[in-house]
């Protein structure tokens, strides 16, 4: 079966890779909130933000074509959700549209208001995708025990990541399975079909965690798993910190005083 690893990258030799990976964490962290916290629809606060997701798309070598693809799962959702701003947001209209039953107005505010939104997804997706391309799994849960993070969610997202895998190759021993059984053509068996194979999967998942549960029981699971973290601060981690922090100043100087 043909799986799609978050981190399939993480094995090759880059600056990005040989950080520490609680460094990378706090860092591309500060990055996704101040690209929150920022005024992305100005052009010169765009142009330097680019500028430096460039910069750490090129150090890290990850293929450019991987990130935008792994983007592109993710960003079209937020358009979805921000797709009736500039319909709702009050203020200077620039197109109007008067249908037998309603108006439609779009409005300079909403654009700005639906381009920041997206930006804003847009960069954080890429500052997760470079954190989770350049990064083992496994030594992403150390830097979350070794930053204090809750043993709840540590153990959430490493169960998670170790069992969608199986979850997905039930699927598509259950899709393989039905191809080979049917031979539809219509649209509707198929869409009925696949409503029943979501059903049992669901199923079968909640009984296969149940059996993983008690086997963890029976052998002395007590509600954490410790990684160890083994971790040693270097120069370069420092240096990939303190070029980050300056970079943020930065732009947030340029967006307060030319914004």
């Amino acid at each position: 079966m043909h799986h799609a690893f978050v981190d399939r990258y993480s094995e090759m030799d880059s600056p990005i890779h040989r950080l520490d990976p609680r460094i990378k964490l706090v860092g591309f962290g500060l990055l996704i909130v101040s690209v929150i916290l920022m005024n992305v629809v100005s052009f010169r606060v765009f142009g330097l933000l680019a500028g430096l997701f460039g910069v750490l798309v090129v150090s890290s070598q990850v293929p450019l074509s991987f990130i935008l693809k792994r983007s592109l799962v993710i960003v079209p959702f937020s358009v979805m959700i921000a797709a009736f701003l500039p319909f709702m947001k009050e203020g200077t209209p620039i197109w109007n549209v008067d249908l037998s039953v309603i108006s439609l107005k779009v409005t300079e505010e909403g654009i700005r208001l639906f381009t920041n939104i997206v930006a804003k997804s847009f960069f954080s997706v890429i500052s997760v995708i470079l954190l989770t391309s350049t990064t083992r799994f496994p030594d992403l849960l150390k830097a979350l025990e070794a930053l204090k993070c809750p043993q709840v969610m540590i153990l959430i997202f490493s169960f998670m990541y170790r069992y969608v895998f199986v979850v997905e190759d039930e699927f598509m021993k259950m899709r393989q399975a039905k191809k080979s059984r049917s031979v539809h053509h219509s649209w509707w068996p198929e869409v009925k079909c696949l409503s029943n194979m979501i059903a049992v999967l669901f199923l079968r998942s909640y009984e296969r965690a149940e059996a993983v549960y008690l086997a963890m029981c029976s052998r002395g699971f007590k509600g954490s798993v410790p990684y160890h973290p083994e971790f040693r601060l270097a120069f370069g981690d420092m240096v990939f910190l303190a070029v980050i922090v300056i970079s943020l100043a930065a732009i947030r100087y340029v967006e307060y005083h030319h914004g």
